[in-house]
């Protein structure tokens, strides 16, 4: 069945470069803000006007450089940083002394905490610290002596932008962890269906072939031997299967990426199917179908996958329950679900033979059955009494056909 690879991609940045954007033209505003409305502090207004114009184009210019990480570059970070503090050094040669003296903003005001910022969300808490520094250096020059207020508008800005450093740190981490998570759950998925694929046809003819070499004897008896030490290992690797290592994205502004989501080409290619018509080949001699008079609808990978778990059941019932064995299959279509009972008259199982069969790898019933209901979003409620007979009741929920993740098939 041909398939398409389909790629998750997760950023927890985008949002925090985002709002950067804005802080930086809002705090542009409202530098320019400040000196119109406190233009008569100004002794040298013409440097503050130049500065201004510098800060303007600058801010203007740069906002496709501050949309992620990876136009964010070092270079461009220590270039703003130097428009910051060029304005905060600037400050005294233009305002009065009393501007000073009354702890008024320096020219580029809070605009100098997003240059900061840009550290912060680019390289995490220590380059927030490291950008914090030369600003705590520049605010002590501009006021000459280290005052209340200066100090805690420098502490302020160190803090905010360690822990905001701090912040993204902890999100890239959990986002990596998040993108590996969700690759274990894909390969796992795509692993349970080769198992449930191979368990319904390598394994139950090498499995036909065991059991007729011996009985046939001679080379067929061999033969035999050899089919069974493959279908131990054939199953020892089915149960065991291998992770892939998770995948980050080469670019830092595109987060995390996971690539091992396949979904089949034809998943949702046409109509709903009618239930009955896949069951109907399963009706024999020795197994009774009952089934309603009205079409019972199903996706058509829901109704492949569910149909593939009733022919798994017969299976188990003609091996373990023997050929005599008979087998009634019963259809329910429910107004909130659809209800296939598959029942059998032979022995039973055993209390604990289902776990120490999925010890040894024999997955039949964990994946063939119950491993196809669950991706379905169903159940399988197995019911057995040695002596009494067998039944698995297999329940698929109508309203989670349209949930990706209820869908046969999707990884």
């Amino acid at each position: 069945m041909a398939r398409r690879e389909r790629v998750m991609r997760m950023s927890v940045e985008l949002p925090l470069w985002r709002a950067l954007t804005f802080y930086r033209v809002l705090t542009m505003l409202y530098a320019v803000g400040l000196f119109v409305s406190a233009h008569d502090d100004y002794d040298r207004p013409g440097i503050a006007i130049a500065y201004f114009a510098v800060l303007c184009v600058w801010t203007l210019a740069t906002l496709p450089r501050v949309q992620n990480a990876a136009t964010c570059t070092k270079r461009f970070l220590a270039a703003d940083l130097a428009v910051a503090l060029i304005g905060i050094v600037l400050t005294p040669l233009v305002v009065d002394d009393q501007h000073i003296l009354d702890g008024g903003p320096t020219l580029p005001s809070i605009w100098t905490a997003g240059s900061v910022l840009a550290y912060a969300i680019k390289g995490g808490w220590r380059w927030a610290a490291f950008a914090s520094t030369p600003v705590a250096v520049a605010n002590l020059i501009e006021r000459g002596h280290p005052a209340r207020d200066t100090v805690h508008n420098v502490i302020l800005v160190w803090v905010a932008s360690i822990a905001i450093g701090y912040v993204v740190e902890v999100a890239r981490a959990s986002e990596r962890t998040l993108a590996r998570a969700l690759e274990i759950e894909a390969a796992t998925r795509e692993r349970e269906r080769l198992a449930r694929d191979i368990h319904d046809s390598v394994l139950q003819v090498l499995a036909m072939v065991q059991r007729r070499g011996a009985v046939i004897g001679g080379e067929a008896a061999e033969l035999g031997r050899m089919a069974g030490e493959q279908e131990v290992a054939l199953r020892t690797l089915v149960s065991g299967g291998l992770v892939p290592v998770s995948r980050v994205s080469e670019d830092e502004a595109e987060g995390a990426v996971v690539r091992a989501v396949e979904v089949p080409d034809d998943e949702d290619d046409g109509g709903p199917v009618d239930l009955r018509s896949l069951l109907a080949p399963f009706a024999a001699a020795r197994v009774s179908l009952a089934e309603p008079g009205a079409p019972v609808l199903l996706p058509p990978a829901a109704a492949r996958e569910l149909a593939a778990a009733v022919g798994a059941a017969l299976d188990n019932v003609r091996r373990h329950a023997g050929e005599d064995a008979r087998a009634w299959i019963l259809v329910e279509d429910e107004p909130d679900a659809v209800i296939v009972s598959v029942r059998d008259d032979g022995p039973g199982i055993p209390e604990g033979r289902l776990a120490q069969a999925e010890g040894e790898g024999r997955l039949g019933v964990a994946l063939s059955i119950r491993g196809r209901l669950r991706d379905l979003g169903g159940s399988a409620e197995l019911i057995s009494m040695p002596g009494q007979g067998t039944e698995v009741e297999l329940t698929v929920p109508k309203n989670d056909m349209n949930d990706p993740r209820g869908k046969a098939g999707t990884r």
